[in-house]
């Protein structure tokens, strides 16, 4: 067996450990913990708690990447930017790689992710192994399905933190090939695009090629495509879209393509989705400016979190006379049977497109109660990131308590990575708290850690 050591010696891993489990012994009792750390890919507002947060500066690389069993040592911090920077000269990728560079594995884990490789790997958490949990207690201990702590194991999906934090996870990984080619197939139906997903997902072919990625965008009612990825070894030129070209309109333009693996990851981080478009990033004039390092999704995050900070969209309406914007960021998990019903009322009552479509199902039989998807049910997230107009005497969170009501009302989930505006009961209902009370109870019994629905809701 051959290890392939990396970034961080057990040593210095050691340390980094005692040095973040010191530093949630000097925050007070009874004073917020949270993560120091200068990049998020969470969209829900919290106030400011005036603390500092725990150290987590040595807990951000990878240990050790093993290619003959397939697996990684990795930090809970540590980006997939560079957990793929590690694997990939192997041959090798995780299971799932969630789109944006800056997502890190732990916070994938404890909050879920999602990708195209979904639709067979499942969600980021299923090929974990074991990993290494900082506790509301202060103490580490290691979580597997088999030992003492297989219910914080079971249980640490979808957290969010509020049971603790990971700070070391072993990992399955697979092999990939150098390139990926892709068909982007347009439907103009929505139930014949589910009909095809349902088809792709059973046979895992679509048309007699191998599909290996799935993932779709809907422009409109009459405009939708799936894109199929096959992993390819491919000796000629590919496309480049982190350069002035924008990927998900090729979507629309080409009926192929061609990425290298290491670009086909990240298409969509360039340009974060399409959402650079609202910063100006998409035009062709600020486009060649705009450097190319500077075009990625942490980048806008930051941009957008200043102006959120000053209110400065609903400024601009305001000045112009228009109505105040609500945001409406989220990802929800929908039955596929059901997914052609629920786009076609959202596309009946929310005015944001594109919508990005990612079919999924569960890897396995085990359950994840925090987030109860069904083993073996077939799923399309819908993920849709925007904002729309205020109706005249309205709160401002209309079309997001609309959406969670019609999510419910088609037996779907809602990722908590962004506002939520549930009922203490109606949250506890769709996210198990009984048994959430129970791992909070032993893992945090003195509610150091906030508690999921006060994260999540409150935004605490």
């Amino acid at each position: 067996m051959v290890h392939v050591q990396l970034t961080r010696t057990s040593h210095s891993h050691h340390e980094a450990v005692q040095r973040l489990q010191a530093s949630y012994r000097a925050i007070p009792a009874g004073s917020p913990v949270r993560l120091a750390k200068r990049t998020s890919n969470l969209f829900r507002p919290r106030a400011s708690t005036g603390q500092p947060g725990l150290d987590v500066s040595g807990l951000t690389g990878v240990l050790e990447v093993d290619p003959a069993s397939r697996t990684a040592e990795v930090s809970g911090m540590c980006t997939y930017e560079d957990l793929v920077a590690a694997t990939l000269p192997h041959g090798l990728t995780p299971l799932v790689v969630p789109q944006l560079k800056t997502i890190t594995l732990g916070g994938a884990v404890s909050g879920l992710g999602i990708e195209a490789a979904s639709f067979r790997n499942g969600l980021p958490h299923e090929s974990v192994l074991e990993l290494d949990v900082l506790t509301g207690t202060g103490q580490i201990v290691t979580a597997s399905p088999g030992n003492d702590h297989a219910d914080l194991f079971a249980g640490f999906p979808n957290s969010y933190g509020t049971l603790g934090y990971a700070t070391r996870l072993r990992i399955e990984l697979e092999p990939v090939h150098s390139h990926v080619t892709l068909r982007h197939v347009r439907f103009d139906d929505l139930d014949e695009l589910c009909a095809a997903v349902a088809q792709i997902m059973e046979t895992r072919v679509w048309d007699g090629e191998a599909v290996d990625y799935l993932d779709g965008v809907m422009f409109s009612a009459a405009e939708s495509y799936l894109t199929l990825g096959r992993r390819t070894d491919h000796d000629g030129p590919a496309s480049d879209y982190t350069g002035r070209q924008v990927y998900y309109r090729s979507i629309q333009q080409r009926r192929r393509d061609v990425l290298t693996t290491h670009d086909y990851l990240w298409r969509w981080d360039t340009d974060w989705f399409w959402c650079s478009g609202g910063l100006g990033a998409q035009h062709p004039v600020i486009r060649t400016l705009w450097p190319a390092k500077l075009r990625r999704s942490d980048v806008y995050w930051k941009i957008v979190a200043l102006a959120n900070r000053f209110d400065l969209e609903n400024r601009v309406e305001e000045w112009r006379g228009r109505p105040r914007r609500e945001r409406v960021i989220q990802d929800v998990e929908i039955p596929l049977e059901r997914t052609a019903e629920f786009l076609r009322w959202f596309l009946a009552h929310v005015p944001i497109e594109p919508v990005w479509l990612c079919p999924l199902r569960l890897r396995g039989e085990r359950a994840w109660p925090l987030y109860p998807l069904k083993p073996g049910q077939d799923y399309v997230n819908v993920g849709f990131w925007s904002s729309v107009p205020v109706a005249a005497g309205g709160r401002g969170s209309e079309t997001n308590r609309a959406i969670e009501e019609q999510v419910d009302a088609v037996c779907g989930h809602k990722s908590l990575y962004s506002e939520s505006f549930y009922s203490r009961a109606e949250f506890d209902a769709r996210y198990s708290g009984e048994h959430y009370a129970l791992l909070k109870q032993r893992y945090d019994p003195d509610r150091r850690l906030l508690d999921l629905y006060a994260k999540a809701v409150r935004r605490r």
